[in-house]
Formats: structure tokens, sequence, C-alpha cells
């Protein structure tokens, strides 16, 4: 089976592990207080040319939003999403287990405009018993987004801009930030992101890591007793060295974008051999994920060959499924794909 099903079937980089096998024997200070972790801080922190932030390291995603959602928002407030955001739909009401609600907004590419924000935030304050109402205290978006679409400058700029018109927070989201940044077509780079977000993080578990997520608060206010949420929320690793050596890996010389351009050219070889080849996508993305639609006996097919996630139903015949390339998918395999897909097309 060639698995295309998601963007962490394999284990780490070779030279993550290489670099894990010869700091195996070092004595060094837990929690990510190390040498190892300040090295990647400092590494982050140029990148987003930003050498005021504080990074952190922690585990997974879920455990990252959810640590710092809740260290943002007062008991009363919740947070703006989009209704395909992660946090809505696939973290098992994690967000609204620390007691605060999830404000959805519609969205069928899965990003959120300025525009949308704006007239959430007033539709409650112009609301005559907004005290009797969650309060929007943040906004959460991703890049890319679930749907593998990424947010352009412009965009990014525009909410940005309402974000601190309306003191709401904005953050972003990136468990998949390399293959965003690698996408066909993006003009934003980690510098961008850092001025216009107040909070973010590079994801790692996706992108070559064994595990971990980087964590960058740029807005002051939100610095305050970080570590502490960490530890609360069960996150602050006792042997922070391994999440340090392998941000300081990927950031040194440029391993985390050499690997995420090779995730995102696979993915639009596969891109164009489903158009090339007749069938529609249910979404434009351009990242490391692609949306094809097909007909279900398709499907049940490439399924004997090929691992990929069901994404939904479009009518009694046909369906949505999603093709994840990562840092580590072979040509070979995705070749062998495009060949059957020419298959496919001629049985049609």
């Amino acid at each position: 089976m060639i698995r295309f099903e998601n963007d962490y079937t394999e284990g780490t980089h070779e030279q993550i592990l290489k670099r894990l096998i010869e700091t195996n024997d070092e004595q060094t200070p837990g929690y990510g207080m190390d040498e190892h972790c300040e090295n990647a801080r400092a590494y982050i922190r140029k990148e987003c040319d930003a050498a005021n932030a504080d990074v952190h390291f922690l585990v997974g995603g879920t455990q990252t939003n959810t640590t710092i959602i809740a260290s943002i928002l007062r008991p009363h407030q919740g947070v703006i999403s989009a209704i395909t955001g992660h946090i809505e739909g696939h973290e098992t009401g994690a967000i609204e287990a620390t007691g605060h609600k999830v404000l959805t907004l519609p969205s069928d590419d899965g990003k959120i405009q300025a525009s949308q924000v704006k007239k959430l935030y007033d539709a409650h304050w112009n609301d005559d018993a907004h005290e009797h109402m969650v309060q929007p205290g943040l906004v959460y978006i991703s890049n890319p987004t679930e749907n593998g679409t990424t947010y352009s400058k412009a965009e990014l700029e525009a909410l940005s801009r309402v974000c601190r018109e309306c003191s709401l927070p904005l953050m972003l989201d990136g468990a998949r930030l390399g293959y965003g940044l690698a996408s066909k077509g993006n003009d934003l780079t980690l510098v961008d992101i850092a001025k216009l977000c107040d909070v973010f993080y590079i994801g790692g578990t996706k992108i070559g890591a064994l595990f971990g997520e980087a964590v960058v608060i740029i807005n002051d206010d939100l610095k305050k007793d970080f570590r502490y949420m960490i530890k609360q929320k069960g996150g602050l690793l006792a042997k922070g060295r391994l999440l340090g050596i392998q941000f300081e890996t990927l950031f040194e010389d440029g391993l985390y974008y050499e690997i995420s351009k090779h995730a995102v050219e696979m993915s639009i070889r596969i891109r164009d051999a489903f158009v090339e080849n007749g069938f529609s996508l249910r979404y434009d993305s351009t990242s490391n994920q692609q949306f094809p639609i097909l007909p279900d006996d398709v499907i049940w097919e490439l399924n004997k060959k090929y691992s990929n996630s069901l994404w939904e139903k479009v009518d009694d015949t046909h369906s949505v499924v999603r093709f994840c390339t990562s840092w580590a998918t072979k040509k070979e395999h995705v070749e062998m794909l495009v060949e059957d897909i020419k298959v496919f097309r001629r049985t049609l």
C-alpha cells in the first residue's frame, strides 16, 4: 500500500535522526532550557526578523492550539474560526473543553475574510443583549487551510488590520506552514506572518520532525506566564531538548524550506494528472493536499493500491477524496499514481 492519506506517515528526516543519535548521550537541562532549544529559538527569530519574539516548543497540534487559545481568552470569550477550521471539526471539542466556544464563520474554501470578522464583531457589540452572549476574543486561521488553500499577503494584511482595529489577537495555525510557504503563487514569508499575526506556530510534526510545533509569540501582551499554561496543559516536555534538536536541524541551513518544496512539487504533479485526465477538483489547493472529485468505483479501485482520505460525498456516485503528500513522498510513487490515473481516465 502506498500511503497518501496524511503527511505524517513517515518517521523523521534522516538528518534529524542522525542529530538525535549524535546528541543522545549529552546531559542537558530539562523543559526546553537547553542549548539546542536556545539555538532553535535564535534560528526562528532570525527567520522571522523578530528578535523579541518568544519561542516555545510543544509536542503536537491539538495541544498547541488548545494551549495558545486558552492562554489568550478570558472565561466569557470565544475564538472566531472558519466553520471548516481544524479547531472546529477535528480536535474532539478540545477548545470547548477549556470552557471556550468556537464562533464559526461560513467558508467554502477554508479561509475567512476581514469583512466577515468585522461583521461578527459589530453584530456582537451592536446587540443590546451582548452581555448575555459569548464575546469574540480571538481570531484563528490556518495556513494552509484544512482545504489546502492559502492566504495571500493582501488577505492576511486585511485580516490583521481588522483584528487590530477590533483589539482581537490574530492567531495562525501553522501545522503545515512550510507547505503553505512553498505553495504555488505564495507571496507570504515568515517575516510577513510575524508582522501581521500576534501569535503563530511553525509545524514540525507534518514537516520532517518526529513531533513538535514551535510557537512564536509576537504580541508582548500574550507572552506573560505562557510557560505556566504549557505546564498546566501537559505540554512542558521534560526532555525538551528532543524538540530543540529537531527545530535546530530544520532551520540551521534551510532544510525546512527544502523538504516543504518537495512535498508541494509532488502534490502539484498529482493535481495536474487529475486535471489533465478530465477530473475536477473540489478546492483550488496549491499546497500539499489535493481534493479530486472521483466516481466511487474509481475510488474503490484506487484504494486497492493507494490510501487516501474520503472527504465528502458529492452525489450518489461521486465523492471527494484527499491525496496528501509529505516531505518524504517518493517521486516514483507519485509517478505510479499518475500512470494509474491515466488508466482510469481511459475507462470512463
